[in-house]
């Protein structure tokens, strides 16, 4: 098996599935330009990196957790809840005047970027599941060395961060190009879609 190219696969597979993340990288990046973005990423990125340890580390005290429903449930909601006033917040806020906007300037400091990047990732079950369930299937099933779980995890997350810059850079370049309405429109969807991640994690859980 080609570690490096099943790494790139699921790394790619993992960045162009559309989800809060996808969202949370480009509106920041198009109202607070490049690195306020980047910061965003490095909070998910550092998320990413801790789930990666948990359960590779503790592969059999995971794959309790997630078989029980009380844990699931309890976590679930949680991550729902977080997520749907996430995405209130946002769609609430009020965005930067367009002068700001077209700038590009960072408003927020890399605490609260980092610390949003983190949450949205964090509190989203699929994280875990995700990468409990590459840890089982690729790692565990082919028995792979500790040098080669090293790589195979080190060229999803190299995806993953490089494809995550490419977002951030490309909706900073086409900031110049947006109005008003269109400053505003994307924080209204930008909100309404993490809210709308936040429903579905809340009605697959209870149901």
């Amino acid at each position: 098996m080609d570690i490096v190219w099943e790494g790139f696969k699921y790394g790619l597979l993992l960045t162009i599935m559309v989800g809060p993340i996808f969202f949370a990288i480009i509106q920041t990046s198009v109202e607070e330009g490049f690195t306020a973005g980047a910061t965003v990423g490095f909070g998910i990125w550092f998320s990413d990196l801790l789930y990666i340890l948990f359960v590779y580390f503790s592969v059999a005290y995971a794959a309790e957790l997630l078989n029980n429903k009380t844990f699931t449930l309890t976590t679930g909601l949680i991550g729902a809840a977080i997520l749907v006033a996430i995405g209130i917040g946002v769609y609430l806020s009020k965005p930067p005047s367009f002068e700001y906007a077209i700038e590009t300037k960072r408003r927020s400091s890399y605490f609260n970027l980092f610390t949003r990047g983190f949450l949205i990732n964090t509190v989203n079950p699929f994280t875990i599941f995700f990468w409990f369930s590459i840890m089982s299937t690729i790692v565990v099933n082919n028995t792979l060395s500790s040098y080669q779980a090293f790589l195979f995890f080190g060229t999803i997350m190299g995806t993953v961060m490089t494809t995550d810059m490419i977002k951030a850079f490309l909706a900073k370049m086409i900031s110049n190009k947006l109005t008003p309405k269109h400053i505003v429109l994307t924080r209204k969807i930008t909100g309404i879609l993490l809210a709308l991640f936040g429903l579905g994690i809340l009605l697959r859980v209870l149901f």
